[in-house]
């Protein structure tokens, strides 16, 4: 008799319920159901925008109007991106966005390495509260900075001791030049790596650093010459998402390049936005100039995936 009705219990069920039912039995499938739905929702939202700016790059502008635009290309018009060098010098915007990212990366790795040896190697009173003081710069808004960095960098405002009204010294006026965006930019983006640095020189056993210190290397020679090698993955990723982030950056460039000229040290973003005028929007350019000006981060992400994975993810299992 139980045998009999069993289907018919089944069959009483509803499909929720023995999926419920299927899911306890067999684990796995819930997993891989999970696992190809966050795949599919990553994939979608993050490769549909490059979809809809190769859309726009290849379809006719006189076959797109401003508030409607084709699921396809309405034509095919790979013109654009050449248009995109001769109507705007555009390299150069993307030559200024490489000039800046290179510089400031360069800057924050070195003083991030030295900062990160020290919360990771060196015990000293208070560590735990200024490192904790240096993640917490990390979120300040960056408009906050606006206004007396803009001051500092025309030249006209002097750094004076207050309630003493003695001037230590007057700025020279860095607007429009490379130093009023790297001054900012390394300051923004040092927390982060110092924080990833630290984790990484604090895992170097004691006794490869205590090897080269026998064999006449002082601190700063064991640092680049032994702990930074066997820290690559954790340096390799703090360089990255620098570059990233200093390469997408627009809100401290656009105040610190007044002038519109690209030799001015306009960034990538303000290329791309330079083919706005108050009169029209020249769309399939601004496509084009998007897709042209990611490639670089793309490729850039591809080959250093490894190092990004592996310094990301290290740490996270204790042997």
């Amino acid at each position: 008799m139980s045998t009999a009705t069993e289907p018919d219990d089944d069959e009483a069920r509803g499909p929720l319920q023995r999926w419920v039912r299927d899911a306890i039995q067999n684990p796995q499938k819930v997993y891989r159901a999970l696992f190809y739905s966050a795949t599919g929702f990553f994939l979608v939202t993050t490769l549909f925008p490059f979809y809809w700016l190769l859309v726009l790059a290849l379809t006719p502008r006189e076959l797109m109007t401003q508030f409607s635009f084709p699921p396809t290309p309405n034509g095919f018009n790979p013109e654009s991106f050449i248009t995109v060098f001769q109507q705007e010098p555009f390299h150069l915007y993307v030559f200024n966005s490489f000039v800046l990212a290179i510089v400031t990366t360069v800057i924050v790795i070195f003083i991030a390495s030295l900062a990160g040896y020290v919360f990771g190697r060196l015990e000293f009173p208070g560590r735990g509260p200024l490192m904790l003081g240096i993640l917490a710069i990390s979120y300040f808004p960056p408009a906050a900075f606006v206004v007396p960095l803009f001051r500092v960098f025309t030249g006209r405002t002097p750094v004076e001791i207050p309630f003493v009204d003695l001037v230590l010294f007057q700025p020279p006026r860095l607007l429009n030049t490379p130093g009023s965006m790297i001054l900012p930019f390394s300051a923004l983006f040092m927390p982060l790596s110092i924080f990833i640095l630290t984790t990484f020189y604090a895992q170097i056993p004691d006794g490869l650093e205590d090897a080269a210190r026998v064999e006449g290397t002082t601190r700063i020679g064991a640092l680049f010459r032994v702990i930074m090698p066997l820290s690559a993955p954790g340096v390799a990723t703090a360089a990255v998402l620098t570059f990233i982030s200093v390469y997408n950056e627009y809100f401290f460039s656009s105040i610190m390049a007044l002038s519109n000229e690209p030799s001015q040290w306009s960034p990538l973003v303000g290329g791309i936005l330079s083919y706005q005028t108050q009169y029209a929007t020249a769309y399939d350019l601004m496509a084009a100039a998007s897709i042209i000006g990611v490639l670089p981060v793309v490729i850039l992400v591809v080959i250093a995936q490894e190092r990004i994975v592996s310094g990301l993810t290290a740490g996270a299992l204790k042997e």
